[in-house]
């Protein structure tokens, strides 16, 4: 078999990351609804729905291990041609899925309102927070059952299917949004709780979709219901393959979270308009996530493959791809940064907040989009605890300089997002080294296994 070239892996790039891409615009986009509705309920509804879509970062987190770690272990086995091995994989992290669906709800309902009594401003925001958390909890718990399955599939490099349904379930969500959130004739709608309501309501129905698809379609991937129990020896490979990377995204709730903390100290304007300004910027992020998530599939079948030039090739070409496309993204975002908000708010102090945020950081996002280059490698030879050191070491510096500029008497707010912007340059120049010094391991040991 001829390597891949160049254009080769971009088309197969292309092919596999519109769909992810698709996949995670949705999953956004249920926070983007919410937040074009409730905006227009004033800034304390937009601040407390901003404040608990943080949340979003933690379930992220955990939703990783799943992520990374059902992705990886099946491309690794339908590499090795061991498609009962791969089955093996997806029934028994849906087990742990669904437990963990059933775990973040207990908690989520039990201690969530502890997380806006440290981190709002005011007690208006406070209660505006809570209300949407608890209505919009479902939606986050579902996401662990919807990631097993998604994750499996594009493991095996089957992604399309899902476009369909997170479509659908976005359409439904877009309906529901504006009815719940305002009312609509002699209703008069629920306020934050509808926009919760409604997200949790299509997640619901994504789940029910997926469920209905998976029964119905053979796939190379088959779900053996008498698998769907606990199983040691997998769950110890997610975690080993799928826990670092859940920890790098905890690691970046951390990080959230620690900037609501120092805006607390500033105001509600302050609170709103960061959490504006941070879903835009997840938003423009999407598609170089999709590169990001697609890439590992193909360089870890090809790892397993024993096809090292082809692993060389996947990373050169995310890496150039990633890189052009953040740049050409910062680029609107540094120069006319208030394009991008005036539809979620008439507040002008929320835009300007907003605005500055995505401005400053817009220079970061070229080195954000190595970051992502270098853990899509790390994933794909199954090892993401550079990734995590990486993170570590960023969220880390962050933390301290940040903690020591809120204690000054005239910090300037600005100097949040400087440090943001700097630490990741950092992050990106250590990850940089890692990966080179992986790659040459990797090499090294391909080369005396062949010889």
């Amino acid at each position: 078999m001829q390597d891949l070239t160049h254009g080769s892996i971009y088309k197969h790039l292309f092919n596999m990351s519109m769909p992810i891409a698709f996949g995670l615009l949705v999953q956004t986009l249920y926070f983007i609804v919410d937040l074009y509705f409730v905006g227009h309920l004033g800034d304390v509804a937009l601040a407390g729905v901003s404040t608990a879509g943080n949340l979003f970062f933690f379930v992220l987190a955990l939703t990783q291990v799943f992520n990374v770690g059902c992705a990886t272990l099946v491309a690794h086995a339908i590499g090795r041609k061991d498609p009962l091995h791969a089955s093996a994989v997806y029934s028994h992290a849906l087990f742990y899925g669904i437990a963990a669906c059933l775990i973040i709800s207990v908690f989520g309902y039990l201690f969530g309102h502890h997380y806006f009594s440290l981190l709002a401003a005011t007690e208006a925001i406070e209660t505006a927070g809570v209300t949407y958390l608890y209505w919009f909890l479902p939606s986050l718990a579902m996401q662990f059952i919807l990631t097993v399955v998604s994750a499996s599939m594009r493991g095996s490099g089957l992604v399309k299917p899902f476009m369909i349904i997170q479509m659908a379930a976005l359409l439904l969500n877009i309906v529901l949004s504006p009815i719940l959130i305002t009312g609509v004739g002699i209703f008069n709608g629920m306020g934050v709780a509808g926009a919760g309501f409604a997200s949790s309501l299509a997640a619901c129905s994504a789940v029910v979709m997926g469920i209905m698809y998976i029964k119905r379609t053979p796939n190379i991937l088959k779900l053996n219901k008498q698998k769907v129990t606990p199983n040691a020896p997998i769950l110890k490979s997610l975690l080993k393959i799928g826990g670092p990377a859940g920890s790098e995204f905890m690691l970046t709730f951390l990080y959230m979270a620690m900037i609501y903390w120092a805006l607390s100290q500033f105001g509600t304007d302050e609170q709103a308009g960061f959490g504006l300004g941070s879903r835009i910027m997840q938003a423009l992020f999407l598609p170089v996530m999709a590169i990001a998530f697609a890439a590992p599939a193909i360089a870890a079948q090809n790892y397993a493959a024993s096809k090292m030039k082809r692993v060389f090739t996947t990373y050169k070409v995310t890496t150039i791809a990633t890189t052009s496309l953040m740049f050409v993204l910062a680029l609107p975002c540094i120069f006319f940064p208030e394009f991008f908000f005036t539809p979620f708010s008439n507040d002008p102090a929320v835009i300007a907040v907003a605005a500055t945020f995505l401005s400053y950081v817009g220079f970061n996002f070229v080195p954000a989009g190595l970051v992502f280059s270098y853990s899509a490698m790390f994933q794909a030879f199954g090892n993401t605890w550079p990734a995590l050191f990486s993170t570590l070491v960023r969220v880390g510096l962050f933390s301290i300089l940040l903690v020591y500029f809120v204690t000054q008497t005239h910090m300037e707010i600005t100097t949040v997002w400087i440090l943001s912007a700097a630490t990741v340059f950092l992050q990106a120049i250590l990850s940089f080294v890692l990966i080179q010094m992986m790659l040459k391991k990797r090499l090294l040991k391909r080369a005396k296994i062949t010889t």
